[in-house]
């Protein structure tokens, strides 16, 4: 399963970078964007995806 996070939804927090820095980074738009898809630990995705507020991360 691949990380993607829906760019609508983002509000820039930072939770998912903070809980999984080496997947998810703030760029320069102030959005989260995923930076590694492949060979991820989905739990700790999974933890990124209940965290968010704005529910922008889904697993696919």
């Amino acid at each position: 399963m691949k990380p993607v996070i829906d760019a609508d939804a983002c509000i820039g927090c930072g939770v998912c970078e903070s809980v999984v820095p080496d997947v998810f980074q703030m760029q320069d738009d102030g959005k989260a964007h995923v930076i590694k898809e492949a060979g991820v630990d989905e739990t700790q995705v999974q933890s990124a995806a209940d965290q968010c507020p704005t529910q922008a991360i889904k697993l696919e």
